[in-house]
């Protein structure tokens, strides 16, 4: 396949670029700035400039182009920021597909955030009602944005992303010193859900979503089973062979990180429901090898 993907240089870019190719498709990346190289293509999703003809002879398109969510504190400008680049991209994305003369397939990044950031202890397959608040309004906003590229005849597949983990980025790359020096801790009761997958497989999943020519719809990516912070906590001080005594109160994390804390005490335990059913198999399904992938 000749797949363009939007948002190919972050994190989650950066992994699925490198894994396309690898099992042989050609890839070729969206660029806002920079001089263009024979796998890139320059676009402005603000201003809703993109090469058209590119767009029409890709067979799938992967948008991934969004400003950080790990920015504090997230003003109402910050806000607008998150909105427009998810939003703008998204619209440019779609008019282009939808412009195409052949059908082309979208898979288009969503977030864990789409439930909000407190659901308790209920395990949210994607059948679940969103949830309130800023992202997971962004995140209904960018699921609506994406769905108009399917009346051209294409289809449209939608990436509810957990928490990808790898040692070079996402959650876990801030966390590492501080385990790695025995200081890692247990976030209030330790028993808030935390949806977590290798970043391998993520980008195993992006791909069995491209090469699935049925799969349509919002897809949760996280394990088959969410694990708790304290799960997690320990899970990652045993990969490291390091302790993990302490606990950070939800009092002290409240009154030190303000609205951030509701953020890590939130409860959020999604289910790749959709995943399964669809025949994806996971090679790293439980914590420990999820953790001992990512660490290596």
């Amino acid at each position: 396949m000749h797949v363009v993907v939007a948002g190919a240089s972050g994190f989650l870019g950066t992994a699925l670029v490198a894994h396309l190719r690898e099992v042989g498709h050609q890839v070729t990346r969206l660029i806002r700035s920079g001089e263009p190289a024979p796998d890139s293509s320059q676009w402005d999703p603000a201003s809703g400039r993109i090469d058209r003809v590119l767009i029409d002879r890709a067979d799938a398109v992967v948008n991934l182009s969004g400003a950080t969510i790990a920015r504090w504190p997230r003003t109402r400008r910050y806000e607008r920021v998150l909105w427009d680049s998810r939003i703008d991209s998204t619209k440019t994305l779609v008019s282009a597909i939808s412009a195409a003369e052949t059908a082309t397939t979208l898979v288009s990044a969503s977030a864990l955030g789409y439930y909000g950031n407190e659901r308790g202890q209920e395990p949210l397959t994607e059948g679940a009602p969103a949830g309130s608040g800023f992202l997971a309004e962004l995140c209904q906003a960018w699921e609506s944005a994406a769905e108009p590229a399917a009346e051209s005849g294409g289809r449209v597949a939608t990436l509810r992303t957990g928490l990808p983990l790898h040692a070079d980025g996402g959650m876990l790359k801030p966390l590492l010193p501080l385990f790695k020096v025995g200081a890692g801790a247990r976030l209030g009761s330790g028993d808030q859900l935390m949806s977590v997958l290798a970043l391998h497989d993520w980008a195993r999943a992006v791909t069995f979503l491209l090469e699935s020519s049925d799969a349509s719809g919002p897809f949760n990516l996280a394990l088959p089973r969410p694990v708790t912070n304290a799960e997690f906590t320990d899970g990652l001080g045993k990969a490291l062979s390091r302790p993990t005594f302490f606990v950070a109160p939800s009092l002290v994390l409240r009154t030190a990180l303000g609205a951030l804390a509701d953020d890590l005490l939130g409860s959020v335990g999604m289910v790749p429901s959709a995943l399964l059913e669809a025949g994806f198999t996971f090679e790293h399904p439980d914590l420990a090898s999820t953790l001992q992938a990512a660490l290596t």
